[in-house]
């Protein structure tokens, strides 16, 4: 966990707000297809010069490097430049801006701009050893479908020279914290499926509790990996502590979520502290109570004075028991148990004072938790497999009618003679509103299917819509008729068809047919399309390595 915070019409057929659609070429850049690297990386950050020496740790971090290191830009105050990356790392790092609503908030934002299977988190405070980009790749290689997420191993550098200090023991703790987002990385599936981190929580605190929570519940799985990465303790002034103690308000959001047994099932403290400061916060408020009392127009001495004594006495001693705790394991400088002293005598109502907060909150709102599925089942081989033509097939060419135009996609012949070995029905199923709007005839479009078909080495079936968006007809994708057509066409059943398509049109048809859907990024596929597809793969070797069960 960290204390940073952490954002053109497609040629072919789409939706019809796509096609007014002009991303900026910042955004572009995120929506582009995925590289063959099988993971990207992100960090929410402030800017702290930390973000530096993590820049320099992954760029040292050998093979393989990540496809994308996104870092998500949460500050308020940006008119200082982030930290530079190495040369080597340079081409492979973009920022995303954030929302500036903390670190869930951030993270949801880069992972959802991202098109790899995996996702590995780090904190912008960070340093990954020179072997963490191998045992990344070995900690994920052939895991289970039913896998989330692998946990890096988290190493708090401690002065040898002397015991810790109070913080220097708190950092410490991240190295037996249960999925902390410091190193995790997740199976994308995962995030799509548990709808990424709970916003609700925005503080860099308990959000990858909660998310680790919701993952295993649904029957997903996290281990520990083998990597290695280090978390330097960072400097902090005196009153840290208290500050920390606004954490307390996300602990009432995880009880009421999770119920009374979430700390155990996140591997925490069951204890804890909560009913001594609780105590001691009561003991505090019955001296108040004891030694004034309100009158009309001033405040007089009460006739309390035993209460007053009592209550001092208790918070008196809880404040010391508190204080001797806490400086007993450390270096007991005249520095650090001043410190200790002066946190300590009010470290227990700042606790319970954000704990009842917290509560406060939920009571009020009464959060539920997000959806979460499990993992997929491993399903059979489909019967059929039906493919958008423009942009996954063919070489999207804005309303071509030329057949010497036509050119396949990378793949997109080994593709198909993949599937016909296999004995699975090949069909293409494509929107062609330039037919309505006056730009093509059904006679080019035929054409430049047949060239398209001698070219892919035969397929089974064509079927292609020829309305426009405001015809309202059910054929035209993301309508399902396409779909139920070619399915009918082929002699099979819609559930045993996979729709491969590069937009979310192609996946919505499926879906409404009750197929199947494998969406295959290109330039033009908006962000949120691969956010909202239930399976993303990089190209179309690695969309059939899926059908086909070579992947889980």
């Amino acid at each position: 966990m960290t204390a940073a915070n952490h954002q053109a019409a497609p040629t072919h057929e789409a939706a019809p707000t796509h096609e007014a659609a002009q991303p900026h070429e910042a955004v572009r850049r995120h929506q582009a297809a995925p590289a063959p690297e099988a993971y990207d990386v992100v960090v929410p950050t402030v800017g702290r010069p930390s973000l530096a020496r993590l820049l320099a740790s992954l760029a040292a971090a050998g093979e393989p490097q990540p496809a994308t290191v996104l870092l998500v830009d949460d500050r308020r105050d940006r008119t200082q430049p982030l930290a530079r990356p190495p040369a080597s790392l340079a081409g492979r790092v973009q920022v995303l801006v954030g929302r500036g609503k903390g670190p869930a908030a951030a993270r949801n934002d880069g992972w959802r701009a991202t098109t790899a299977p995996w996702v590995a988190f780090l904190d912008d405070d960070v340093e990954v050893s020179q072997t963490w980009a191998v045992d990344l790749a070995r900690d994920l290689d052939g895991l289970p479908h039913d896998m989330a997420g692998s946990q890096g191993r988290i190493t708090v550098p401690l002065p040898a020279q002397r015991p810790p200090t109070d913080w220097e023991r708190n950092v410490a703790g991240l190295e037996r914290a249960r999925w902390a987002t410091a190193d995790l990385a997740y199976r994308r599936s995962a995030l799509v499926a548990a709808n990424g981190f709970d916003e609700r929580f925005p503080r860099a605190y308990r959000e990858d509790a909660d998310l680790g929570l919701r993952l295993t519940a649904a029957g997903w799985r996290i281990l520990t990996g083998s990597r290695r990465t280090i978390h330097p303790v960072g400097p902090a002034d005196r009153w840290v502590s208290l500050r920390l103690q606004r954490g307390n308000a996300d602990d009432a959001t995880m009880r009421w979520l999770h119920g009374a047994g979430w700390r155990e099932q996140a591997g925490g403290d069951i204890g804890g502290r909560r009913p001594r400061h609780l105590a001691v916060t009561a003991a505090a408020a019955a001296a108040v109570f004891g030694a004034t009392r309100r009158q009309p127009g001033l405040i007089t001495r009460a006739r309390r004075p035993t209460l007053t004594a009592v209550g001092f006495w208790v918070w008196a001693a809880g404040a010391a028991e508190l204080t001797l705790a806490r400086v007993r394991p450390g270096p007991r400088t005249p520095a650090e148990v001043a410190t200790m002293a002066a946190t300590s005598t009010v470290l227990p109502l700042a606790a319970t004072a954000w704990w009842l907060v917290g509560w406060w909150r939920v009571l009020r709102t009464r959060p539920r938790p997000l959806p979460t599925a499990g993992p997929p089942q491993p399903a059979s081989p489909p019967r059929a497999v039906l493919f958008d033509r423009d942009g996954t097939l063919v070489v999207d060419e804005p309303y071509n009618g030329d057949p010497a135009r036509v050119r396949l996609m990378p793949g997109a012949r080994q593709a198909v003679q993949r599937l016909r070995a296999e004995g699975i029905a090949v069909g293409v199923i494509s929107n062609q509103s330039g037919i309505a709007r006056g730009l093509l005839t059904p006679l080019q479009v035929e054409a430049v299917n047949r060239r398209a078909d001698e070219l892919l080495g035969g397929l089974d079936c064509w079927r292609y819509c020829p309305h426009g968006p405001a015809d309202g007809c059910g054929c035209r994708k993301p309508a399902p008729d396409l779909v139920l057509q070619a399915a009918a066409a082929l002699g099979v059943s819609p559930h045993d068809c996979v729709v491969v398509g590069d937009i979310g049109g192609d996946v919505d048809a499926a879906l409404a047919a009750g197929a199947r859907a494998v969406l295959v990024p290109t330039p033009a596929t908006l962000r949120e399309e691969v956010a909202t597809a239930p399976v993303v793969a990089a190209d179309l070797h690695s969309a059939l390595d899926l059908l086909l069960g070579a992947a889980p």
